[in-house]
């Protein structure tokens, strides 16, 4: 049975991003929430899961759209990562 992964980047990004992709080696869906921006540091995590067709939703954490998008998400996954 597959579990749906969701990586929250929230404060490390970049190192979200990589745990990100390094899931992608497991048979388990991963979908990635990102709050406000990646940063420059970030984009080749960025390739490597737009590559891997991880879906990378962009949310604003000050809004109150961005908070409901992802208590939507966390809702729904079987795991929930908080990076």
């Amino acid at each position: 049975m597959q579990k749906q992964i969701l990586i929250v980047a929230l404060d490390k990004r970049s190192e979200a991003l990589r745990m990100a992709a390094g899931l992608t080696l497991l048979d388990d869906p991963v979908k990635v929430a990102l709050c406000g921006e990646a940063g420059a540091d970030a984009e080749e995590h960025l390739e490597a899961l737009d590559f891997a067709d991880v879906p990378v939703q962009q949310l604003e954490p000050d809004s109150d759209e961005g908070m409901r998008a992802l208590a939507r998400e966390i809702t729904t996954a079987d795991a929930v990562y908080i990076v």
